[in-house]
């Protein structure tokens, strides 16, 4: 109650919000005046300690780690839930993973594209069959998408393969690369 009627005290009188609150304007004035608990100042120290932890960790590390850190590096014991209270308190967490998508949606009525090559992937000669596949990564910039085409009977010296980049790519065109050269997929 009394920090909030510390925050508040520019909007409305003091002696009006104890009031309201049920709370004694002297008793308020007597939490101004008085020195910070032992509790309040070991959390403000567990708060800079907390902090540098996260800091150094690039940013990384959610309550879990950081109270195994706190314990396991600097002997400091300390309950998970009061790291938690006070990583939330800061303004602090961890990396939350992102939650993956489904890539593959089958659709009721929809056909799957034939398979001409019956699972043989491995011809005697080469230029007789080309495989491709195309994947998608993230990145800093964006997402990357990366195609690759190759002829199994050749190996991976006949392989190819395209970066086609984001949006934002600042290193637009990417363009093919070739270890064989004068050999372009059809």
């Amino acid at each position: 109650m009394y920090s909030f009627i510390e925050r508040e005290k520019a909007n409305f009188p003091v002696a009006v919000m104890c009031r309201v609150l049920g709370v004694n304007r002297t008793s308020f004035h007597a939490w101004r005046s008085r020195p910070p608990s032992d509790r309040t100042l070991a959390d403000m120290w567990l708060t800079e300690q907390i902090t540098a932890i996260h800091r150094d960790t690039r940013r990384v590390y959610g309550a879990p780690r950081i109270h195994a850190e706190l314990r396991m590096t600097y002997g400091i014991r300390v309950g998970k839930k009061r790291v938690e209270r006070l990583m939330r308190n800061a303004g602090i967490s961890g990396l939350v993973p992102k939650k993956r998508g489904r890539t593959s949606i089958s659709v009721p009525g929809v056909r799957v594209a034939d398979d001409l090559v019956e699972r043989r992937f491995s011809p005697s000669v080469p230029n007789v069959l080309w495989v491709a596949d195309i994947t998608y990564l993230r990145t800093w910039e964006g997402w990357l998408y990366l195609a690759a085409v190759m002829d199994p009977a050749a190996g991976l010296s006949a392989g190819r393969w395209r970066i086609i980049c984001a949006p934002t790519c600042p290193w637009r065109p990417c363009g093919w690369r070739s270890r064989r050269r004068g050999q372009v997929p059809a």
